[in-house]
Protein backbone atom coordinates (compact mmCIF):
# COMPACT_ATOMS: atom_id res chain seq x y z
CA UNK A 1 0.00 0.00 0.00
CA UNK A 2 1.43 3.33 -0.95
CA UNK A 3 0.97 6.84 0.38
CA UNK A 4 1.62 10.24 -1.13
CA UNK A 5 2.24 11.94 2.23
CA UNK A 6 5.22 14.19 2.60
CA UNK A 7 7.77 13.69 5.41
CA UNK A 8 8.01 17.33 6.47
CA UNK A 9 6.50 19.08 9.43
CA UNK A 10 2.77 19.34 9.88
CA UNK A 11 -0.07 17.02 10.75
CA UNK A 12 0.74 13.34 10.56
CA UNK A 13 -2.73 12.62 9.28
CA UNK A 14 -3.79 14.90 6.41
CA UNK A 15 -6.30 14.93 3.57
CA UNK A 16 -6.28 12.11 1.07
CA UNK A 17 -6.17 12.91 -2.63
CA UNK A 18 -8.38 10.02 -3.60
CA UNK A 19 -12.08 9.62 -3.12
CA UNK A 20 -14.19 6.50 -3.11
CA UNK A 21 -17.86 5.75 -3.41
CA UNK A 22 -18.17 5.67 0.38
CA UNK A 23 -17.32 9.37 0.51
CA UNK A 24 -14.19 9.06 2.65
CA UNK A 25 -12.41 11.85 0.83
CA UNK A 26 -10.73 13.39 3.85
CA UNK A 27 -8.70 11.69 6.57
CA UNK A 28 -9.85 14.35 8.99
CA UNK A 29 -13.12 12.45 9.05
CA UNK A 30 -11.23 9.32 10.06
CA UNK A 31 -8.95 10.94 12.62
CA UNK A 32 -11.41 11.37 15.51
CA UNK A 33 -12.75 7.87 14.96
CA UNK A 34 -9.27 6.30 14.93
CA UNK A 35 -8.17 8.13 18.05
CA UNK A 36 -11.42 7.36 19.87
CA UNK A 37 -11.03 3.66 19.03
CA UNK A 38 -7.43 3.53 20.32
CA UNK A 39 -8.40 5.32 23.52
CA UNK A 40 -11.50 3.23 24.11
CA UNK A 41 -9.49 0.01 23.89
CA UNK A 42 -6.40 1.42 25.61
CA UNK A 43 -6.20 -1.13 28.44
CA UNK A 44 -6.65 -4.12 26.17
CA UNK A 45 -4.21 -2.88 23.52
CA UNK A 46 -1.59 -1.86 26.07
CA UNK A 47 -1.82 -5.29 27.74
CA UNK A 48 -1.39 -6.98 24.37
CA UNK A 49 1.56 -4.72 23.57
CA UNK A 50 3.23 -5.44 26.94
CA UNK A 51 2.81 -9.17 26.29
CA UNK A 52 4.51 -8.80 22.91
CA UNK A 53 7.37 -6.90 24.55
CA UNK A 54 7.88 -9.71 27.04
CA UNK A 55 7.77 -12.37 24.31
CA UNK A 56 10.37 -10.47 22.31
CA UNK A 57 12.65 -10.23 25.40
CA UNK A 58 12.81 -6.45 25.23
CA UNK A 59 13.35 -4.02 28.15
CA UNK A 60 14.78 -6.88 30.22
CA UNK A 61 16.81 -4.45 32.32
CA UNK A 62 13.61 -2.81 33.61
CA UNK A 63 11.25 -4.05 36.29
CA UNK A 64 7.63 -4.97 35.42
CA UNK A 65 6.46 -1.84 37.25
CA UNK A 66 8.86 0.35 35.23
CA UNK A 67 7.76 -1.30 31.99
CA UNK A 68 4.09 -0.71 32.82
CA UNK A 69 4.74 2.94 33.68
CA UNK A 70 6.75 3.65 30.54
CA UNK A 71 4.50 1.74 28.14
CA UNK A 72 1.50 3.61 29.51
CA UNK A 73 3.27 6.89 28.89
CA UNK A 74 4.45 5.85 25.41
CA UNK A 75 0.97 4.64 24.42
CA UNK A 76 -0.74 7.86 25.49
CA UNK A 77 1.84 10.05 23.76
CA UNK A 78 1.67 7.87 20.65
CA UNK A 79 -2.09 8.33 20.37
CA UNK A 80 -1.83 12.03 21.16
CA UNK A 81 0.66 12.56 18.34
CA UNK A 82 -1.64 10.69 15.98
CA UNK A 83 -4.37 13.10 16.98
CA UNK A 84 -2.42 16.38 16.95
CA UNK A 85 0.28 15.64 14.38
CA UNK A 86 2.81 17.60 16.46
CA UNK A 87 6.20 16.22 15.46
CA UNK A 88 8.02 18.70 17.69
CA UNK A 89 6.05 17.54 20.72
CA UNK A 90 6.96 13.97 19.77
CA UNK A 91 10.65 14.85 19.60
CA UNK A 92 10.46 16.50 23.01
CA UNK A 93 8.76 13.47 24.52
CA UNK A 94 11.24 11.09 22.84
CA UNK A 95 14.17 13.01 24.34
CA UNK A 96 12.58 12.86 27.80
CA UNK A 97 11.94 9.14 27.38
CA UNK A 98 15.54 8.55 26.31
CA UNK A 99 16.90 10.45 29.31
CA UNK A 100 14.82 8.25 31.62
CA UNK A 101 15.51 4.82 30.20
CA UNK A 102 19.08 5.02 28.90
CA UNK A 103 20.48 5.03 32.47
CA UNK A 104 18.49 1.85 33.08
CA UNK A 105 20.52 0.04 30.42
CA UNK A 106 17.96 0.08 27.60
CA UNK A 107 19.55 -0.40 24.17
CA UNK A 108 18.65 1.32 20.90
CA UNK A 109 17.25 -1.82 19.27
CA UNK A 110 14.90 -2.28 22.22
CA UNK A 111 13.39 1.19 21.84
CA UNK A 112 12.93 0.73 18.11
CA UNK A 113 11.51 -2.74 18.75
CA UNK A 114 8.85 -1.68 21.25
CA UNK A 115 7.67 1.21 19.07
CA UNK A 116 7.37 -1.08 16.04
CA UNK A 117 5.48 -3.60 18.17
CA UNK A 118 3.04 -0.89 19.24
CA UNK A 119 2.60 0.15 15.62
CA UNK A 120 1.75 -3.44 14.69
CA UNK A 121 -0.58 -4.02 17.66
CA UNK A 122 -2.59 -0.92 16.80
CA UNK A 123 -2.63 -1.84 13.09
CA UNK A 124 -4.06 -5.29 13.93
CA UNK A 125 -6.74 -3.62 16.01
CA UNK A 126 -7.70 -1.43 13.05
CA UNK A 127 -7.82 -4.50 10.81
CA UNK A 128 -10.30 -6.10 13.18
CA UNK A 129 -12.42 -2.96 13.51
CA UNK A 130 -12.77 -2.37 9.77
CA UNK A 131 -12.57 -5.99 8.57
CA UNK A 132 -16.07 -5.85 7.06
CA UNK A 133 -15.33 -2.80 4.88
CA UNK A 134 -12.17 -3.25 2.83
CA UNK A 135 -12.53 0.11 1.08
CA UNK A 136 -12.73 1.95 4.35
CA UNK A 137 -9.94 -0.20 5.80
CA UNK A 138 -7.75 0.82 2.86
CA UNK A 139 -8.29 4.50 3.70
CA UNK A 140 -7.71 3.91 7.39
CA UNK A 141 -4.39 2.13 6.84
CA UNK A 142 -3.33 4.63 4.21
CA UNK A 143 -3.74 7.30 6.86
CA UNK A 144 -2.30 5.32 9.77
CA UNK A 145 0.80 3.68 8.28
CA UNK A 146 2.83 6.76 7.25
CA UNK A 147 1.94 8.48 10.52
CA UNK A 148 2.99 5.43 12.57
CA UNK A 149 6.20 5.04 10.58
CA UNK A 150 7.13 8.66 11.14
CA UNK A 151 6.54 8.27 14.88
CA UNK A 152 8.82 5.22 14.93
CA UNK A 153 11.54 7.05 12.98
CA UNK A 154 11.34 10.15 15.17
CA UNK A 155 11.59 8.16 18.41
CA UNK A 156 14.50 6.10 17.06
CA UNK A 157 16.47 9.15 15.89
CA UNK A 158 15.87 10.98 19.17
CA UNK A 159 17.01 7.96 21.17
CA UNK A 160 20.17 7.55 19.09
CA UNK A 161 20.99 11.26 19.46
CA UNK A 162 20.53 11.10 23.22
CA UNK A 163 22.57 7.93 23.53
CA UNK A 164 25.43 9.47 21.53
CA UNK A 165 25.33 12.52 23.81
CA UNK A 166 25.56 10.29 26.89
CA UNK A 167 28.45 8.34 25.36
CA UNK A 168 30.33 11.56 24.62
CA UNK A 169 29.84 12.72 28.21
CA UNK A 170 31.07 9.38 29.52
CA UNK A 171 34.11 9.48 27.27
CA UNK A 172 34.94 13.01 28.42
CA UNK A 173 34.60 11.96 32.05
CA UNK A 174 36.81 8.90 31.53
CA UNK A 175 39.47 11.00 29.82
CA UNK A 176 39.42 13.50 32.67
CA UNK A 177 39.76 10.73 35.25
CA UNK A 178 42.58 9.12 33.27
CA UNK A 179 44.67 12.31 33.25
CA UNK A 180 44.10 13.98 36.64
CA UNK A 181 46.05 17.11 37.54
CA UNK A 182 46.81 16.81 41.26
CA UNK A 183 47.97 19.55 43.60
CA UNK A 184 50.29 17.95 46.20
CA UNK A 185 51.34 21.19 47.84
CA UNK A 186 51.20 24.90 47.14
CA UNK A 187 52.53 25.76 43.66
CA UNK A 188 53.30 22.07 42.90
CA UNK A 189 51.23 19.89 40.53
CA UNK A 190 51.60 16.27 39.55
CA UNK A 191 50.20 14.81 36.33
CA UNK A 192 50.39 10.99 36.40
CA UNK A 193 49.77 9.46 32.97
CA UNK A 194 48.65 5.85 32.75
CA UNK A 195 47.84 3.84 29.63
CA UNK A 196 48.04 4.55 25.93
CA UNK A 197 48.87 8.15 25.08
CA UNK A 198 47.54 9.03 21.63
CA UNK A 199 47.35 12.41 19.90
CA UNK A 200 43.82 13.23 21.13
CA UNK A 201 44.60 12.32 24.72
CA UNK A 202 47.89 14.23 24.56
CA UNK A 203 45.99 17.32 23.37
CA UNK A 204 43.52 17.01 26.25
CA UNK A 205 46.38 16.43 28.69
CA UNK A 206 47.96 19.71 27.63
CA UNK A 207 44.69 21.61 28.01
CA UNK A 208 44.07 20.20 31.50
CA UNK A 209 47.63 20.83 32.62
CA UNK A 210 47.70 24.44 31.43
CA UNK A 211 44.33 25.07 33.06
CA UNK A 212 45.66 23.56 36.29
CA UNK A 213 48.79 25.76 36.16
CA UNK A 214 46.62 28.84 35.82
CA UNK A 215 44.10 27.81 38.49
CA UNK A 216 46.70 26.82 41.11
CA UNK A 217 49.35 29.36 40.07
CA UNK A 218 51.78 26.46 39.86
CA UNK A 219 55.53 27.00 39.62
CA UNK A 220 56.60 23.38 39.17
CA UNK A 221 54.85 20.49 37.43
CA UNK A 222 55.86 16.84 37.66
CA UNK A 223 54.69 14.76 34.68
CA UNK A 224 55.01 11.08 35.53
CA UNK A 225 55.07 8.75 32.51
CA UNK A 226 55.81 5.53 34.41
CA UNK A 227 52.49 4.06 33.25
CA UNK A 228 53.06 4.88 29.56
CA UNK A 229 54.92 2.10 27.72
CA UNK A 230 55.59 3.94 24.48
CA UNK A 231 54.57 6.91 22.32
CA UNK A 232 54.90 7.67 18.63
CA UNK A 233 56.83 10.64 17.26
CA UNK A 234 53.71 12.82 16.99
CA UNK A 235 52.85 12.32 20.66
CA UNK A 236 56.50 12.79 21.67
CA UNK A 237 56.48 16.14 19.88
CA UNK A 238 53.26 17.05 21.68
CA UNK A 239 54.90 16.20 25.01
CA UNK A 240 57.75 18.58 24.22
CA UNK A 241 55.26 21.28 23.24
CA UNK A 242 53.49 20.76 26.57
CA UNK A 243 56.75 21.41 28.39
CA UNK A 244 57.32 24.59 26.35
CA UNK A 245 53.75 25.82 26.90
CA UNK A 246 54.01 25.20 30.65
CA UNK A 247 57.26 27.17 30.75
CA UNK A 248 55.59 30.08 28.97
CA UNK A 249 52.97 30.09 31.72
CA UNK A 250 55.67 30.32 34.37
CA UNK A 251 55.92 26.68 35.44
CA UNK A 252 58.97 24.48 35.06
CA UNK A 253 58.35 20.84 34.17
CA UNK A 254 60.01 17.72 35.55
CA UNK A 255 59.37 14.50 33.63
CA UNK A 256 59.72 11.25 35.54
CA UNK A 257 59.51 7.56 34.70
CA UNK A 258 60.53 7.76 31.03
CA UNK A 259 60.71 4.29 29.49
CA UNK A 260 63.61 3.38 27.25
CA UNK A 261 61.34 3.43 24.21
CA UNK A 262 60.05 6.93 24.95
CA UNK A 263 63.59 8.13 25.59
CA UNK A 264 64.70 6.71 22.24
CA UNK A 265 61.78 8.40 20.50
CA UNK A 266 62.66 11.77 22.04
CA UNK A 267 66.26 11.38 20.82
CA UNK A 268 65.06 10.32 17.37
CA UNK A 269 62.97 13.46 16.87
CA UNK A 270 65.92 15.62 17.89
CA UNK A 271 64.63 17.05 21.18
CA UNK A 272 66.95 19.60 22.80
CA UNK A 273 67.71 17.57 25.91
CA UNK A 274 68.92 20.72 27.66
CA UNK A 275 65.27 21.85 27.84
CA UNK A 276 64.08 18.56 29.35
CA UNK A 277 64.42 18.09 33.08
CA UNK A 278 64.06 14.35 33.61
CA UNK A 279 64.26 12.32 36.81
CA UNK A 280 64.22 8.54 37.07
CA UNK A 281 61.18 8.07 39.29
CA UNK A 282 58.24 9.98 40.72
CA UNK A 283 59.67 10.20 44.25
CA UNK A 284 62.86 11.75 42.94
CA UNK A 285 60.81 14.13 40.81
CA UNK A 286 58.80 15.33 43.79
CA UNK A 287 61.97 15.87 45.83
CA UNK A 288 63.52 17.88 42.98
CA UNK A 289 60.33 19.92 42.64
CA UNK A 290 60.33 20.72 46.36
CA UNK A 291 63.97 21.86 46.16
CA UNK A 292 63.03 24.16 43.28
CA UNK A 293 60.24 25.60 45.40
CA UNK A 294 62.63 26.19 48.30
CA UNK A 295 61.44 23.44 50.58
CA UNK A 296 64.07 21.57 52.58
CA UNK A 297 63.86 17.84 52.05
CA UNK A 298 64.77 15.91 55.23
CA UNK A 299 64.63 12.12 55.34
CA UNK A 300 62.93 10.60 58.38
CA UNK A 301 66.03 8.77 59.62
CA UNK A 302 68.05 11.98 59.39
CA UNK A 303 65.36 13.95 61.24
CA UNK A 304 65.26 11.35 64.01
CA UNK A 305 69.04 11.50 64.56
CA UNK A 306 69.23 15.34 64.50
CA UNK A 307 70.03 16.90 67.93
CA UNK A 308 67.13 18.57 69.63
CA UNK A 309 67.33 22.31 70.34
Amino acid sequence: MTSTRESGEGPLLGPQADQDDRGWSDDKQLLPELVAHLREHRSQLQKEWSGRITQAHLLTSMTPQEIHSETTSVYDNYVEVLETGSVEALRHYARDLSERIIPRGVETHEVVGIVLLLRDVLARSLFQKYADDFTLLDHVLDAYEPAANRIANTVAVSFVDERERVIRQQQDAIRELSTPVLQVRERLLILPIIGVLDTERARQLTEQLLAGIRTHRAKVVVIDTTGVPDVDESVANHLVQTVDASRLMGASVIITGLSSKIAQTLVTIGVDLGKMNTIGDLQGGIEEAERQLGFQVIRRDDAASAPSG
